[in-house]
Formats: C-alpha cells, structure tokens, sequence
C-alpha cells in the first residue's frame, strides 16, 4: 500500500485561498510503483501552494520516455517509485494560488515538464538545459495536475484558440526536437541520417525537412518508415532488410558520409552506428538517453583525423518550449499523423503495451 504521508508529489495539500476550485477533493491517478507496475489509484486531489496552478488535464500524449520509464521501474533523474507517472499534457486552469497574476481559472495552457533556476553555473551561462536546480514535474495521467511555481514562471504557456488540445500537448518532446536541431547546426542542402523511427525520430525528419536538409530516416519498422516519408525524408532503410546498415546508409550519403547524423533511439549500437554513417567534419547528435552505466567504443583514428564532433543533447530550453508551441500553432508539420489513437486512462497500461509493441506512435491519454 502506498504511504501517501511520505511522498514528495503529496506534499503541499495544506489549506491554501485559491482563485477557481474549492478545496481538496480526490481524484484518478497512475502510479507507478515498480518495473511494468503502473496502477489506476483514487489519490489526493493536489492544492496549489503559492505561485502554483492546477490544471484539469484533457489529453496526456505516451511517449517513448513513458515506456523506459514504465519498463525500467523509474528515472535516474526525473522520479522514483512511487510516484505519479506521465509528463506531457494539455488541459485547462482550475484553479490558481491567490498570488498569482496573470492566469485564470478556464484558460486552454501546457506546460513544459521543468523550469531551470535562472541562477546557477550553467543558467547563468544560458545552458538552461543543464541547470543544476532543474524543477522536474510528472503525473500527467491522471485528471488533475499541480504545477510548481517555477515551471508557472518560466513555461506555462497559452494555447491558441485554433490549435486542439492533443496537438498543443506535443510541445514538450518537439521543444526536445528543435534542441537537437539547433546543436546540429544543420544548413539548407545539407544530408542528414536520422536514426529512429519513434515520435522523435519522425518530428526530427520533419524539422530538419523544413529547415531544408535532405534527411535520410532509418528504422526497423515499414510503416513508421513510410510515415517518415510523409514527413518530408528524401530516402529511408528499414536496418532489419540489410546485412550492412552502415554501408547502405553511407550509400544514400554519396559513399561521403552524412553532413550530420541524430541517434533517437537509446541504444548504444545506433550510436555507435550514428559515428559510422557521419564525413568527416560532420556533428553527430546522441539524443536517445541510453541506459545507466552502459558504454560504446569510438575508434579514435576516426574522431580525431575526421575531425568529428560527438554532442550529447539532453531535453529543452525554455526559449524552445516557445517555438515549439508556435511551431505547432502554425500547421507546417503534420504532427496529427504521430497519435495513432485516444484512449482513456484505465486504459493506459493497454496503451503501454502497445508502445512497447511498436504497434502505435503516441497514444492520446483522455483522463
């Protein structure tokens, strides 16, 4: 039995003057308690405390960062069982802490997943992503969600009339996205490997089309691949058809190599895969999060004659939450092809099964 007593996402249920929905009540939540152990629970209804916001959540998109996390039993730096489970959203105010300006109950938001300190070394030096005093939130599957007064702060945003709910709640992983765009420093014209064939994988195909690059995905799932196609890749390799994954994809680049090359997958062969497809010159992008404690050799006649670069890129900034929502709000990408279907949240654990199954891109949660 959960000790609700004892959980940090509980702290904060204290009698607090709001502006919009009374006090405490109750409501469903997925908690996840252990590897592959996610239960539907009646928990605490969370109060906001001074500077939050509460949010009644009307779509909570899955995410392959939801099935690690789901399979693994937590996250090394997000959250530990138990624990409210899920972070990307949409949904409208309920209720806001009397201190807080500038948001009312009814208003259609999202939220990014974290706010950085605006302090620290890093911060202080705009590398919001690396900020030692990261606010992290989660708990998204679930009818109600507290916001902390940083993430209120620094990236609550306003959904546009125009833009549904279930588009706005992408937000986050693109805000991710148009991170590893940037520190690939990709220019029109230029051929680009992506490696992954997820969520990610295909809104990297799409952003970097967009800015003008020739973008190469490969995957090992057809349908997916051609999904990737529609999203503006000029070429892709299903990795399962070939002996030789790297020959065939230096083949796409000229023989040459790949000008930049994204791993989105988290597994320690794609990056290993990912240097080996990149000319001489070329950025290589480790974007997928491999497991703890895992390791890839790099052959280091190849770094240092080629002159590689090698950039791990970790999550988003808040100047990326922004164009990520106005990217959405603009309708270039058609980001609607990457739910695959709605459901409702007791049937989240279906849902997983289905990501862990490849048999959907982003499923929409509806609590």
């Amino acid at each position: 039995m959960l000790d609700y007593s004892t959980c940090d996402w509980l702290a904060g249920y204290r009698s607090f003057k709001l502006k919009g929905l009374p006090g405490p009540d109750s409501m469903r939540a997925a908690v996840l308690y252990g590897r592959e152990d996610l239960r539907l629970e009646q928990v605490p209804r969370p109060t906001p405390a001074a500077g939050e916001v509460l949010v009644r959540v009307e779509v909570a998109p899955t995410c392959g960062t939801d099935l690690k996390v789901w399979q693994a039993g937590g996250h090394a730096r997000m959250l530990r069982p138990p624990t409210l489970f899920g972070h990307e959203f949409a949904g409208v105010i309920a209720a806001v802490a009397e201190d807080v300006t500038g948001w009312q109950p009814g208003e259609r938001v999202v939220a990014n997943n974290s706010a950085p300190c605006y302090s620290c070394f890093y911060c202080r030096r705009q590398r919001f992503s690396l900020c030692e005093n990261l606010t992290f939130n989660n708990g998204t599957f679930a009818e109600w969600l507290k916001i902390p007064a940083a993430i209120v702060r620094a990236n609550l945003l306003r959904v546009p009339a125009e833009v549904p709910l279930e588009l706005a709640a992408l937000t986050e992983p693109l805000a991710c996205v148009l991170h590893g765009a940037d520190e690939a420093r990709v220019q029109s014209g230029d051929r680009v490997i992506v490696l992954g064939d997820g969520a990610i994988g295909l809104m990297l195909v799409a952003v970097l089309a967009e800015r003008g690059a020739e973008v190469i995905l490969c995957g090992g799932n057809p349908d997916r691949l051609a999904l990737g196609m529609q999203f503006g890749a000029v070429g892709s390799l299903d990795y399962h058809t070939v002996d030789d994954p790297v020959s065939c994809l230096r083949q796409l680049t000229q023989v040459r190599g790949a000008d930049a090359v994204i791993e989105a997958t988290g597994r320690p062969a794609a990056w290993q895969t990912a240097i080996a497809c990149a000319r001489p010159g070329a950025t290589v992008i480790l974007f997928g999060g491999c497991p703890r404690g895992t390791t890839v050799t790099v052959d280091t006649e190849n770094l240092h004659y080629n002159e590689l670069t090698l950039k791990g890129v970790f999550h988003n900034t808040p100047d990326h939450v922004r164009e990520a929502l106005a990217l959405i709000a603009s309708g270039r990408l058609p980001l609607e092809r990457l739910i695959s279907q709605q459901l409702p949240l007791e049937r989240l654990s279906e849902a997983l099964v289905h990501m862990r199954e490849r048999s959907a891109v982003k499923i929409a949660i509806r609590p």
